[in-house]
């Protein structure tokens, strides 16, 4: 074990801090890795478990919803703030401090007497775990050699992605099987345990340099443009969007307050958020790469069991379920991608994963109201073999030509960028259900006429059925059926167009990988 020196911004030494333990890497992953993944799981889990919060405490499902919103908007806010963090704190008590306070948001969300407290137990979570994912990528980069970073990368997604795509079977045998609370109470002990490997496992941060000025303003602006953007974004679909004042507001402050951040941080000498390490072309391309791919694996997340439990009546862990073969093609992809990574050119994956993205979406965009349960099986393999192939060369490649002082400020911001798609895209797709499936059914209900002689003849024909009623009555019951019907094929045809319009831009994406850099073998290796 040795000793090396912490230095502030202006230069003044700290006390020497003992670091450099003699900790195998896979100790070390498995022990940054273990929160994390069970942090991405609750995460998950919960969407699913909203209906069931929403009964449990005699509320609507949009009052349930700010369960969610209070998380997102708490994790947004302090995965930028990593690297600042990380260097004001040190990094074990960085990591203690945000398990802690995410296994004691776990307690009050599981021991919650009204949604008013899970709501705050939600806030305390979002905390907690939103720097959890950027330093685990942060210090899986550090501490790996270039040869082993596909591998590093590999545990990384099984962390990320493997349990966020579980999470809604995990929630849906959980809700349908126990009580919601059990989602929340699986992560205490996770949580102790955690703290306990920290302490033993990781090393402190080399050469950190510890901010004298915390920036305030800085802190502000990005508190101000996140939370403002992150409420339009859950409630503007609610609210109807523009045709809300108080939504109207709330984008413009998220604006302005976005502006200003760009441009204060750009400028002020101690910034909380490094923006200038987007100069990178790596971090830049990559950053984009990265939360395109987030875009495509949530939305089919959201809206694949959305149309089973909406549309062809599944359960909560059916629909779970039917996310099931990714997470097996997942885990196959990254028992293999770690050599792939090492011996092929990762541009190569890319576009080999973008590829398979593609053809994934554009295979739900065949789906229909008689689809058999197995019909899924074959695009979520493939979309598992396409986010591994582009997630892990990725997550590789992004952070790799950053100093190592600022890999964790690069984790916090690609992070954010995801995060701030993944919510943007999620939002966008539920508003283009809605306003597509009105599009369709504005086309389609030019059928119901009079003058269209199948509709009669399917009108009389499904009047037969209820005759055993007047026969005015009869006449309407079966129009009403028919109605229901067309909603049906207009909703149905609008979750064809947004996995159509997503594949479109997954196939355009295949060529942009190559303008990734990939450092020569020899270089990387010394």
């Amino acid at each position: 074990m040795t000793t090396t020196e912490v230095v502030t911004q202006t230069g003044n030494p700290l006390p020497n801090i003992k670091t450099d333990k003699e900790v195998p890497l896979w100790l070390v992953a498995v022990t940054i890795l273990l929160p994390t993944s069970f942090a991405m799981l609750a995460t998950s889990a919960t969407n699913v478990a909203i209906p069931y919060i929403a009964g449990y405490f005699g509320s609507t499902v949009d009052e349930a919803n700010w369960v969610i919103t209070i998380y997102m908007i708490a994790n947004a806010i302090l995965i930028p703030l990593t690297g600042w963090l990380e260097n004001y704190m040190g990094r074990v008590l960085f990591l203690k401090v945000f398990i802690t306070i995410f296994t004691i948001g776990s307690v009050i969300c599981a021991m919650a007497p009204s949604l008013n407290m899970l709501v705050l137990g939600r806030l305390v979570q979002g905390i907690g775990g939103g720097p959890m994912m950027p330093i685990s990528q942060a210090i899986l980069i550090a501490s790996f050699p270039y040869n082993k970073r596909g591998q590093a990368m590999a545990l990384f997604a099984l962390a990320v992605m493997v349990f966020s795509i579980m999470g809604p079977t995990f929630g849906g045998f959980i809700v349908d099987n126990s009580s919601w609370q059990w989602i929340y109470l699986a992560n205490i002990p996770v949580g102790i345990f955690s703290v306990v490997l920290v302490h033993c496992n990781v090393t402190e941060l080399k050469n950190r340099i510890k901010p004298d000025k915390v920036d305030y303003i800085g802190f502000i602006a990005l508190v101000l443009w996140l939370m403002s953007m992150q409420i339009v974004l859950d409630k503007g679909q609610q609210y109807n969007w523009f045709d809300c004042t108080w939504i109207c507001w709330l984008a413009g402050i998220s604006l302005f307050s976005f502006i200003f951040f760009i441009v204060w941080e750009l400028e002020y000498h101690s910034p909380i958020v490094n923006l200038r390490i987007f100069k990178d072309k790596n971090f830049f391309i990559g950053t984009i790469l990265g939360a395109s791919v987030n875009m495509i694996i949530y939305v089919t997340i959201v809206l694949l069991p959305s149309f089973l439990q909406s549309l062809m009546g599944y359960t909560a862990m059916l629909s779970g379920m039917s996310l099931a073969p990714r997470v097996v093609s997942c885990v196959f992809m990254l028992m293999i991608i770690g050599p792939m990574v090492e011996f092929l050119d990762n541009r190569i994956l890319i576009a080999f994963g973008f590829f398979f993205l593609g053809l994934s979406t554009i295979m739900y965009a065949n789906l229909n109201l008689l689809i058999s349960f197995d019909y899924v099986i074959i695009p979520n393999i493939l979309m598992g073999i396409g986010v591994i192939l582009v997630f892990i060369p990725v997550s590789a490649l992004v952070l790799g030509t950053l100093p190592k002082t600022e890999l964790s400020n690069g984790a916090g911001l690609h992070s954010l960028c995801k995060c701030v798609m993944t919510a943007f895209v999620v939002s966008m797709s539920s508003t283009l259900v809605a306003r597509l499936s009105q599009v369709h059914q504005t086309y389609l209900v030019r059928n119901l006429s009079n003058y269209n002689l199948v509709f009669q003849h399917k009108l009389q024909a499904m009047s037969g059925h209820f005759m055993h009623f007047a026969s005015n009555y009869a006449t309407h019951k079966a129009g009403g059926l028919l109605y229901k019907q067309l909603l049906a094929q207009s909703k149905l045809m609008a979750y064809v167009d947004v996995f159509e319009i997503f594949a479109l831009i997954a196939f355009v994406l295949i060529p942009f990988g190559f303008l990734l850099k990939v450092p020569k073998r020899e270089t990387a290796k010394k």
